[in-house]
C-alpha cells in the first residue's frame, strides 16, 4: 500500500501533538500523554489478546483512544480496518491495533486515528485551541 502506517509514524504523530509527554509502562512501553492522561500506548502481551490459531500472546498490541462508543465501533466493526477490541475493553473507549497491521492503513489514516485520540483525552482548552488552528 501506498503511504502504509508504521510504527514509527505512531511515534512522530504522537509526539507531534501538543503538550505531549511521554512515559514508560512496563516493559519500557512508551505511553503517550496530554494533561496526565494517555491516548496511546504500547501494551505488553496480555492474556486477552492472543493468536486464535496458537495461543500465543499478541506482543505488539497498541492502544488508541476514541471520543465514543459509536466511534470505537466504527472502527473495530469495518472489516477493512485492522482495528479490533477485546473482553477485557468492553465498556473502555479505545481500539487496539497489532502493530505488524499498521500497514493496512494509511499514514493519513493513522493520523486522523492518533489526533482524534488526543482530543478525547486532552481538555477542553486544549482541544479547542488545536481545533482553531489552521492545517
Amino acid at each position: 500500500m501506498k503511504d502504509a502506517a508504521t510504527v514509527e509514524d505512531v511515534h512522530e504523530i504522537a509526539l507531534a501533538m501538543p503538550h505531549v509527554k511521554v512515559e514508560y509502562g512496563s516493559g519500557e512501553n512508551p505511553v503517550y500523554q496530554v494533561g496526565g492522561k494517555s491516548f496511546v500506548f504500547f501494551r505488553t502481551p496480555r492474556p486477552d489478546a492472543v493468536d486464535p490459531d496458537t495461543g500465543e500472546r499478541y506482543p505488539d498490541v497498541i492502544v488508541f483512544w476514541v471520543e465514543t462508543d459509536a466511534d470505537k465501533q466504527a472502527l473495530v466493526r469495518d472489516p477493512v480496518t485492522p482495528f479490533f477490541t477485546t473482553r477485557h475493553f468492553d465498556g473502555h473507549l479505545s481500539v487496539l491495533v497489532r502493530a505488524g497491521r499498521l500497514g493496512e492503513i494509511t499514514r493519513a489514516e493513522l493520523r486522523e486515528v492518533i489526533q482524534d485520540a488526543w482530543l478525547a483525552r486532552a481538555s477542553e482548552a486544549r482541544r479547542r485551541e488545536w481545533l482553531k488552528k489552521p492545517s
